[in-house]
């Protein structure tokens, strides 16, 4: 008995695993966009929402509204919106419903029209409410109706990355395929000709906060100059002995979703990798599948 029991619960873990596995698995904010506009937006996934909001101002009604919104419904709507970016776009929809609201503010009523939404391969069209959210920080709010097409949220904010990640530095404007090193505390990037304002070349300790230029490249040979300020130093050990070198502050990450992190400058000529990214720049964002293809 007790080993059917074990068994059964084995199958249905599997099977709710498969499942699971066929659905999309969507981060607290997502790069997303509305088809009419052209306008991406950086998109908060709201569980707790049972519709999608999206950013509209200086709302016509074509051929006028009524003194009822409910009466406004297959009318066209005209409105503009914005992206987080501040870039606008002047859309129409048709108006399929309108829809009331509570919130912190009391009850409103809102218009409800038909758009795509999604991502660029992947569009649903869905309802979406008309609302100023000049005031919020996200201009595109993804509610359940949207989310209901085989998607799962993770609110771990941790993304899939494995060995080798094709990786921005965006004061470069260069990208780097790059080697993961969970062995690694610090990134650290390909450096040449480096000069420092007003050197201090006795105690380097000296130099942080001086200004700093240099030279790096990519894997593709395409070089960049960088002009930046020395956040520190830091003293590296490795198999030829103990080095300091200098520690700077750059956007790195994937295209277009870069953060801040520091970054160790050393001469990578004869390295197979130019940029290596350390657990500085993993921790907190990023969890390594050593399975996972580049």
């Amino acid at each position: 008995m007790f080993k059917r029991i074990v068994i059964a619960a084995v199958l249905c873990f599997l099977s709710i695993s498969v499942f699971a596995s066929d659905k999309t698995v969507l981060r607290q904010v997502e790069t997303m966009t509305v088809a009419k506009s052209g306008l991406h937006y950086r998109a908060r996934i709201d569980t707790g929402a049972a519709n999608t909001s999206l950013h509209a101002v200086d709302i016509d009604i074509i051929g006028g509204a009524s003194k009822k919104m409910k009466n406004d419904v297959g009318k066209v709507v005209e409105f503009t919106t914005q992206n987080e970016r501040g870039e606008k776009k002047r859309i129409q929809a048709e108006i399929v419903s309108t829809s009331r609201v509570k919130n912190s503010q009391g009850i409103e009523t809102r218009y409800m029209v038909k758009l795509d939404v999604g991502f660029a391969n992947e569009f649903h069209n869905i309802h979406v409410n008309l609302r100023d959210r000049s005031h919020m920080n996200h201009k595109l709010l993804i509610g359940r109706n949207f989310l209901k097409h085989d998607y799962i949220v993770d609110v771990s904010d941790k993304k899939m990355i494995g060995p080798l990640a094709e990786l921005s530095i965006k004061q470069t404007g260069l990208l780097y395929n790059t080697r993961i090193d969970t062995g690694a505390v610090e990134n650290s990037l390909h450096a040449v000709n480096i000069r420092v304002d007003k050197e201090d070349t006795v105690n380097i300790e000296n130099n942080i906060g001086k200004m700093i230029t240099f030279t790096t490249a990519n894997e593709k040979g395409q070089q960049a100059e960088v002009r930046t300020k020395i956040r520190g130093t830091s003293l590296i050990r490795n198999a030829q002995g103990t080095e300091r070198r200098y520690m700077v502050r750059l956007n790195v990450g994937e295209p277009r979703h870069e953060y801040v992190v520091d970054v160790n400058l050393k001469d990578r000529s004869k390295m197979g990798y130019k940029l290596l990214i350390g657990r500085n720049w993993l921790q907190g964002h990023y969890m390594v599948d050593v399975s996972k293809k580049h």
